[in-house]
């Protein structure tokens, strides 16, 4: 059941979750999950709440966002080893994949065209 981030203390506890399971098995998102957030709270419309996954209380690894008036939702992808962003839902078209190797202008440039 999605979790309304209200408090940047519940961001902190969702970021710090995704940091300890990047560091566990998803090393080629670690730097990128980190800019990607920043690119999330820059672009986010004004009045709408960044949700995430939850899960026995324990935030997991997908996050909700409103961008522009259109919803998009961020996910790790274990099979390629990427965060992929998505139109609308987990099983939306897939809009755009980062790892570590994204370039952060192209992150920039990506969420600035949204």
């Amino acid at each position: 059941m999605p979790k309304k981030l209200t408090e940047i203390e519940t961001l902190n506890a969702y970021l710090n979750g995704v940091m300890g399971r990047a560091d566990h098995h998803a090393h080629k998102v670690r730097e990128i999950a980190l800019a990607l957030v920043g690119a999330i709270i820059w672009k986010k419309d004004n009045g709408e709440s960044i949700s995430v996954m939850t899960q026995n209380n324990e935030t997991k690894n997908v996050l909700w966002v409103t961008i522009n008036k259109n919803r998009y939702a961020f996910s790790y992808n274990h099979e390629i080893g990427k965060i992929e962003m998505k139109e609308g839902t987990v099983r939306g078209k897939i809009i755009y994949s980062f790892d570590n190797d994204t370039e952060l202008s192209l992150i920039r440039d990506k969420f600035n065209n949204l």
